[in-house]
């Protein structure tokens, strides 16, 4: 085993002992990105239960023209009615999988991220009810609630290093969970906040180096 996944696997251990802690993600101060041409907000759904913390996923529909059938955080693109990034997340939200905003106890940010896509999207953390969700089948074919335990099990980790002719060198991270598998956008906002909540450190050395266009 890499040294560098050891380091990994003795934080998520320390994690799953002392549990995770939001108030890392409610007193600190993200990087925003400003002057985006297209901007989005996702909300990254924390759930409570009994055996542990778990993050609340969604399953994209099939048909969908952008990234079909991918793991993804409810969310979408900003609107003019939309007062703030956070509107943003929980309108997407309550039309994705009927959960309310007024259900919804907001915690803070995470960093903004860009994607190969050109969009700018601001990730929202949150506590949710641990209840049964209504998705919208236009845009969501399940909804996948992943225990924290599996997300920071090294086991179901990997690291992919591709060269993209136009953003240079990109780390892209894979969660291998319960038959899905988070990545992408997703998968680089899940890596953040496993690091502020639960200090998880994230690999320098990658576990295969791929062609920008190989499949993942």
């Amino acid at each position: 085993m890499r040294g560098d996944v050891t380091r990994g696997t003795i934080k998520g251990a320390r994690c799953l002992h002392i549990g995770m802690d939001l108030g890392r993600i409610a007193t600190r101060r993200p990087a925003t990105t400003a002057g985006a041409e297209r901007e989005a907000a996702v909300l990254v759904p924390v759930i409570e239960r009994d055996d542990g913390p778990a993050i609340l996923f969604t399953k994209r529909a099939a048909h969908l023209g952008e990234h079909p059938g991918q793991m993804s955080f409810p969310g979408g693109g900003r609107e003019p009615s939309d007062d703030d990034a956070t509107a943003t997340a929980l309108r997407e939200a309550d039309e994705e999988i009927g959960l309310h905003p007024e259900e919804t106890r907001v915690v803070g940010r995470l960093d903004d991220i860009e994607t190969v896509t050109d969009y700018a999207i601001t990730p929202i953390v949150a506590r949710v009810p641990d209840r049964t969700y209504d998705p919208d089948r236009r845009e969501v074919a399940e909804v996948a609630v992943l225990p924290l335990t599996a997300l920071l099990d090294p086991a179901n980790y990997e690291l992919e290093r591709r060269e993209h002719p136009e953003h240079g060198e990109l780390d892209v991270h894979f969660f291998r969970v319960e038959g899905y598998t988070v990545w992408g956008a997703t998968g680089r906002i899940l890596a953040q906040f496993l690091e502020l909540a639960c200090g998880w450190e994230r690999p320098t050395t990658p576990d295969r180096v791929v062609d920008p266009d190989a499949e993942p």
